[in-house]
């Protein structure tokens, strides 16, 4: 269970304080599928980063299964089983996929299960397996990439920051498969920031995340259709290809 409790994150710009995220208190149970939705500039990955390490609050406590992570580095949530793919992935100069899998894994994972992780998100694995995870990669084929780590990492949490961007369209399809059989089989957590009706759609709650705050939460059926309707988002477009 994740359990953010009264998080805020201010930033000082121009000798001005700006808040970025006000007073979030959002409580997420075991092997949900959670989709964080709202406008650009809203918070949202700001948000996404924080649960994952890479931002800390200037305010509030955050719990991961009891414990309080608040003050915890990334590498340490990644110990306790929180992953977390960038919107734009990095890239690791010098390192194979496969050695990049491998380490996700575990070092006893076998090249051919590493193949297999590449083919869940639709890439070829014998034209991948041995490329270097550099700037010949393309941006959706690096997505691809970070998004068969995280599957082979198996954690108790995944955090997927716009998961959509830079994918070519026959590859979201494939994505969003990939999404629902790791929900239907590893159990765990996933949390997902997107705009995409697709994603919204197979989530089990829509958190709505705007100026800074939660604005309103509830299932699918609930959500989705005032965020569609615009009657929750006002400026914000979603996509539904």
């Amino acid at each position: 269970m994740l359990e953010l409790i009264d998080i805020s994150f201010s930033v000082e710009e121009d000798g001005k304080v700006k808040e970025i995220l006000k007073d979030i208190n959002i409580t997420i149970d075991d092997k949900k599928f959670v989709a964080i939705t709202g406008p650009n500039g809203g918070g949202k990955s700001t948000l996404a980063k924080i649960i994952a390490g890479i931002e800390k609050p200037t305010a509030g406590k955050i719990l991961f299964n009891g414990t309080d992570i608040t003050d915890m580095s990334i590498t340490d949530r990644a110990k306790l089983g929180i992953s977390y793919a960038f919107q734009q992935p990095v890239r690791f100069k010098g390192i194979k996929v496969k050695d990049l899998i491998k380490l996700a894994a575990g070092e006893g994972v076998s090249v051919a299960s590493a193949c297999d992780y590449l083919s869940e998100v639709g890439l070829c694995a014998r034209d991948y397996i041995n490329r270097d995870v550099d700037g010949s990669l393309s941006g959706g084929e690096l997505k691809r990439i970070e998004i068969a780590t995280i599957i082979a990492r198996n954690t108790e949490l995944s955090v997927f920051d716009e998961p959509e961007a830079g994918i070519d369209l026959w590859s979201f399809k494939n994505l969003i498969k990939v999404f629902e059989k790791m929900h239907k089989q590893s159990e765990k957590s996933i949390i997902i920031i997107s705009h995409q009706e697709r994603i919204l759609n197979i989530a089990d709650e829509i958190i709505v995340v705007a100026a800074g705050q939660v604005k309103s939460r509830g299932t699918k059926d609930e959500i989705l259709p005032e965020v569609l309707n615009g009657n929750t988002l006002e400026g914000c477009k979603y996509y539904n290809d």
